[in-house]
């Protein structure tokens, strides 16, 4: 699914975040009631330091783990934004003259939320650069030509019929050496749904043994392993955490990059309108 559909300016859960430049605190300070003109009650520090070409609070979003961090203009004087990553969760945090910021979402008079596109364009290739560099640590199956040009990730059970189709719809594009699919095996379908999982896995050569699984899959597909291995296991269990990273509750969950090379999700068998969006043309 494209990231405009799944936006959630947020971070840590939290909707609202008031964050200061001064000595790093993660709240703001309240403004001292005196009316003395030591440095105790003076203006918050500039939202930048000395020599750094970030604001502080930039800087501090940093270390606690947000990533992408780049500006945007809010068309509000004395306002300044910044989209970034938190996980895989778009957030905004809006700078304010007084040195401190605001993460969240900025809403107009009706209550519509604001800068909703801006932080999209700004993040998603990010987001989907971060989502493939996974899918591409992950452990897949290949499954077509290794130069093909263009690659489609797939979350597939051994057990799932759907998977089976979409294996089976895929061929013109994987037969033509135009599309190379990666099968992220997971067995999550029925209880030996792990075990033909690392038989295939396991197997001298994985790709030929997924290619018997959906061959003979109307007859019950590859013969279950006799037992999984550690090493087998650990894999299965890291494909079925990111499974759930990515957002797929089952199978197929597929990841491809669309024309423009923005990274998009689908879930379940596609509708036939929408293959060549997924595969391109044959």
């Amino acid at each position: 699914m494209p990231v405009r559909k799944t936006l959630v300016l947020a971070i840590n859960s939290l909707s609202l975040l008031c964050l200061s430049t001064a000595g790093g605190a993660a709240n703001a300070t309240p403004a001292s009631s005196s009316s003395s003109s030591s440095s105790s009650s003076a203006s918050p520090p500039p939202v930048t330091t000395s020599g750094a070409a970030k604001p502080v609070i930039v800087h501090a979003l940093e270390r606690e783990g947000v990533t992408s961090l780049q500006p945007f203009d809010t068309g509000i004087k004395d306002l300044q934004g910044f989209a970034g990553l938190a996980g895989q969760q778009p957030m905004a945090v809006y700078l304010l003259a007084d040195g401190t910021g605001i993460v969240g979402t900025r809403i107009d008079a009706d209550g519509k939320p604001l800068d909703i596109e801006r932080v999209t364009k700004l993040i998603e290739r990010p987001l989907g650069d971060t989502i493939w560099s996974k899918l591409a640590a992950a452990h897949w199956v290949q499954d077509g030509k290794k130069d093909a040009p263009r690659i489609v990730y797939t979350f597939s059970d051994p057990n799932c019929p759907y998977c089976n189709r979409f294996w089976e719809t895929a061929r013109p594009w994987v037969d033509s050496g135009k599309v190379q699919l990666r099968h992220v095996l997971v067995g999550v379908i029925k209880p030996d749904s792990v075990t033909k999982a690392a038989a295939i896995l396991s197997a001298p050569d994985p790709s030929t043994a997924l290619l018997q699984n959906e061959r003979k899959f109307a007859q019950g597909g590859i013969k279950p392993a006799r037992n999984v291995t550690e090493t087998v296991a650990k894999k299965l269990q890291s494909n079925q955490m990111l499974m759930a990273e990515l957002g797929f509750r089952g199978t197929p969950g597929i990841v491809y990059r669309n024309d423009t090379g923005i990274v998009e999700r689908a879930n379940g068998m596609p509708p036939s309108n929408s293959l060549t969006t997924i595969l391109g043309e044959k």
